[in-house]
């Protein structure tokens, strides 16, 4: 089964983005991350695709995971 894309904005200081990072890593889940810190247009995408400006917001497949939600993250990537 090939895995969703998958995003996940984040800020350096952030625990729960460092979290969710170190799940994917520990899962395997391949992600791209964007430091909405670093790069305005960055974090105005991640507001217009979430609603809101905390992080991690997390893009699986087109839809949004607000904070590091592991039910919710499983549910998407379809692990158990």
């Amino acid at each position: 089964m090939d895995q969703p894309r998958v995003l996940i904005f984040t800020t350096p200081t952030c625990a729960f983005c460092n979290m969710a990072k170190k799940y994917f890593r520990e899962r395997g889940i391949r992600f791209k991350e964007v430091d909405v810190s670093r790069d305005a247009a960055a974090a105005r995408d991640m507001v217009r695709r979430s609603g809101q400006q905390g992080v991690p917001v997390i893009d699986i497949g087109g839809k949004i995971v607000v904070g590091f939600d592991r039910p919710k993250i499983d549910k998407l990537l379809g692990l158990r």
